[in-house]
């Protein structure tokens, strides 16, 4: 017998699950452990019935065995040395390429080899369905739509939601799908009912439950704290969902290059439970975070299965990315909110080739056009995705059902859009200002060619995930990743692992999830005019789909190949879970440390200013005569009002305009910047008798002064 090298010593040792089991057996009992090494004989000459057995007691096991996968296993490792390479580290943050990179292509080098080894894969797509339209259609049904969604487009006038166009406008859309709603065997409330009754109690649903309580504690969490303070943003939208309280219902809301409105009607339903209030908005963007991801679980099992949407839920419901953009308390979260229901109906529609599928994708479309401005980009994205696969598929009928349904897409989701139709049309200039002032030259000329501003733009945005995702500070910690380390990792081992598959087996499916993420990523891409605000997190947020979706085929392959055995299972669910604890530590210091922190060194204490206001106003003061004075990169000054309980006003008063208080009776404040000595100056020459205090801020750069006039 030749003597053992230490190449037969590592194949011995990981050549499958019991082999390394009995390996950790004898390294505990300090046994002799080259005992169990099979050494590269030579090869053979006696017959099979004269073959001896090796001296390894559990090799009768070996063919029923998964092998150890142990290049899968090196491969995650080293991808998560490399991006925690990538970490912003150190006084001033620094992050190291030079070790990252290679420990990257070492990982994906390895991942390549386990691909090929089937060691690591993803979970099977489902199979394609075939089903044949009935071309039938409700032609009474579809008339009397067509007339009440052109009624509703001419009472739709002067930007202005009524009781009465509301109506025609709804009946319009319940009408159009009725007209196009194919009768199938149960309908959805049968469906619901059904599934409801079918839910178990095991261990399962137990997780299940528990990822998603876990996903609304983790978005609910101190949200009224972090981040405390407001921004002009901030001042825009809650003036806005002030209009609606008192009685303005636009459907269109022009403010600071205007918004659409479904957050802004969704905020003002918060705002009659909590008030016209930092945290209405924020709450509301909550929402649509929280709505996403049960279509995000979804899109997991249209993708290969539950386990891949749950991993991809659990995930995304921890993750910095989503959190921060929701905290912040925009709109941003609906992009991410339409972009999964759009997603998962179009992509079961055409892999089922069911024309229902198709009706529920245009009206989530239609919906996200109300949404958030970036979705813009749905349209095009959903005709680029019709089209992969319609270039994929060799059946002629599923090609010509596709094409066909495509455009019921189209007019589905346009019934949704029928308001901001008729104000696009009636004001194109305020409609469209927004994205072309950052695609063209029409607020600034563009700084170089179009073509290298764009292909720039495109490189800095697929280094978002793992290396930069922007400098925005509001809702972002700049100069980072969008993705934690073991999200980074998963993201990007899980999109070479489909894209080697793609290469294999040419699914559509597969290019349709690749493509997602820049087309998603597209209205970052296209700010050709500032190209410096690309990356954003809030333009890209609708790759927040794709990219966790990634993480759940990753890990979920991950765990497949440690074994289908009851053993296999524990130690597959083990590494989930640490890697999730990982996971979950770092996004929580990234959120709740350091993006709060460095949120409030940045922002401007209204919620002080808004104290003193109403301090004031409890003291006697007349609301009208606490005001502010601006100076240049201060406070938005309609800020401190709604801190103080009575939004809907600017309390601003210029310098030149202070002698016009005068006449004013009763007591005064006045709130100064601390640099703003000219103002002093000039109130206590106007009022003598004026008492003029500090106030010292919880952060010192953000100290005041309050002159008050008794």
């Amino acid at each position: 017998m030749p003597e053992p090298t230490v190449l037969d010593y590592v194949k011995s040792i990981f050549k499958d699950w019991h082999s390394f089991t009995a390996f950790l057996r004898a390294w505990a009992e300090r046994a002799d452990t080259t005992q169990l090494v099979e050494t590269s004989a030579p090869e053979d000459k006696t017959s099979p019935a004269e073959s001896p057995v090796t001296n390894y007691s559990e090799a009768s096991l070996r063919d029923q065995s998964p092998t150890f996968p142990w290049r899968s296993l090196l491969a995650l490792l080293l991808a998560l040395i490399a991006q925690r390479s990538f970490e912003p580290l150190g006084e001033p943050p620094t992050q190291s390429a030079m070790i990252g990179v290679p420990l990257y292509i070492a990982a994906l080098a390895l991942t390549v080899w386990a691909f090929l080894r089937r060691e690591w894969m993803p979970a099977p797509l489902p199979a394609s369905q075939s089903n044949t339209d009935p071309m039938a259609v409700r032609p009474i049904e579809l008339f009397l739509s067509l007339f009440a969604g052109g009624a509703a487009f001419v009472l739709l006038k002067e930007n202005t939601f009524t009781f009465w166009n509301v109506l025609v406008w709804t009946l319009s859309i319940i009408l159009f799908i009725r007209a196009f709603w194919l009768k199938e065997s149960q309908s959805l409330l049968q469906k619901i009912t059904t599934s409801l009754s079918r839910i178990r109690l095991t261990p399962w649903t137990v997780l299940v439950v528990a990822v998603f309580a876990l996903a609304v504690f983790f978005r609910f969490y101190h949200l009224d704290e972090v981040p405390y303070e407001m921004t002009s943003d901030h001042a825009e939208k809650l003036m806005d969902v002030f209009d609606i309280t008192e009685g303005k219902y636009s459907i269109y809301f022009p403010r600071n290059t205007g918004r659409e409105p479904l957050y802004i009607y969704l905020s003002a339903l918060v705002a009659s439970f909590t008030g016209v209030s930092f945290l209405s908005i924020k709450v509301a963007a909550v929402i649509g975070g929280l709505l996403m991801l049960p279509y995000l679980y979804l899109l997991g099992k249209e993708l290969g299965s539950a386990r891949i949407g749950l991993l991809a839920v659990a995930f995304a419901a921890i993750a910095y990315w989503p959190g921060v953009i929701e905290r912040f308390a925009l709109r941003i979260s609906f992009y991410s909110l339409f972009v999964a229901p759009t997603l998962y109906y179009l992509i079961r529609g055409l892999r089922r080739q069911r024309r229902n599928d198709f009706i529920l994708a245009g009206a989530a479309l239609g919906l996200g056009l109300n949404g958030y401005m970036p979705f813009r980009i749905m349209p095009f994205a959903v005709v680029i995705i019709v089209l992969i696969y319609i270039l994929h598929v060799r059946d002629a009928q599923a090609r010509k059902q596709s094409l066909l349904w495509l455009g019921l897409l189209a007019l589905t989701s346009f019934m949704f859009f029928i308001p901001l139709a008729r104000y696009a049309i009636e004001n194109p200039d305020i409609f469209g200002y927004r994205a072309l002032t950052r695609v063209s030259s029409l607020e600034t000329p563009l700084p170089g060619p179009a073509w290298q501003i764009f292909l720039g733009n495109l490189w800095n945005a697929a280094k978002e995930f793992n290396w930069y995702n922007g400098n925005i500070w509001v809702h972002s910690i700049p100069e980072r990743p969008a993705l934690d380390v073991v999200g980074g990792a998963l993201f990007l081992l899980g999109f070479f692992l489909v894209l080697f598959r793609y290469l294999r087996s040419r699914h559509w499916a597969d290019l349709v999830l690749l493509l997602a993420i820049p087309l998603t990523q597209m209205p970052s891409i296209l700010s050709l005019a500032f190209p410096v605000e690309n990356p954003s997190l809030n333009r890209t947020a609708g790759a927040i789909v794709p990219a966790f979706l990634l993480v759940g085929i990753a890990l979920d392959g991950l765990m497949s190949s440690l074994g289908s055995g009851k053993r296999q299972n524990i130690i597959a669910w083990s590494l989930a879970g640490v890697l999730f604890v990982l996971s979950f530590i770092q996004n929580y210091d990234l959120i709740f440390r350091q993006y709060n922190s460095q949120y409030e060194y940045n922002a401007w204490n209204t919620s002080e200013m808004g104290a003193v206001m109403k301090d004031a106003i409890q003291r006697g003061v007349p609301v009208d005569n606490v005001w502010i004075v601006p100076y240049p990169f201060w406070v938005d000054t309609r800020l401190p009002p709604i801190w103080a309980g009575v939004p809907g006003r600017d309390i601003a008063i210029f310098r030149e305009n202070l002698s016009t208080t005068l006449d004013i009776a009763g007591p005064k404040v006045f709130i100064v910047s601390q640099p703003d000595t000219e103002t002093l100056t000039l109130l206590q020459a106007l009022y003598p008798p004026g008492q003029l205090q500090p106030y010292e801020s919880a952060i010192d750069t953000h100290n005041f002064w309050i002159f008050s006039v008794p």
